[in-house]
């Protein structure tokens, strides 16, 4: 277990209308005015969903967040990402956004939006 701790640093948070395929912990992207989805393949996200219930969700849209990651070469230090198309992140060199990754665990890793 770590002593550090990255929770709620930087942390902004809105609440959007979503769809009822959105779950907490999914990242997300806008799909219309006020309103957020989930993710493709390839997507550039909007924030992390923290709670989604009754058509609405809680998203993080910017600070230190943790997020699913998948496949090879996500590490600490600058990354390129997007959305992995099952509600975590990949590391994405041609289409992906810059992330400052802080932390990479066995479940996912704390990225800064």
């Amino acid at each position: 277990m770590s002593k550090i701790s990255f929770e709620g640093i930087g942390e902004v948070v809105a609440t959007f209308a979503c769809s009822e395929d959105v779950a907490a912990g999914q990242v997300v992207k806008v799909s219309g005015d006020g309103t957020v989805d989930v993710c493709a393949a390839g997507d550039k996200i909007c924030g992390v969903a923290l709670s989604a219930q009754d058509g609405y969700a809680a998203v993080q849209l910017s600070g230190l967040v943790k997020a699913g990651v998948s496949g090879e070469g996500v590490a600490a230090g600058w990354c390129k990402l997007s959305a992995d198309g099952t509600g975590g992140m990949k590391k994405d060199t041609t289409a992906g956004s810059d992330y400052l990754v802080v932390r990479v665990e066995t479940d996912g890793a704390v990225v800064r939006l």
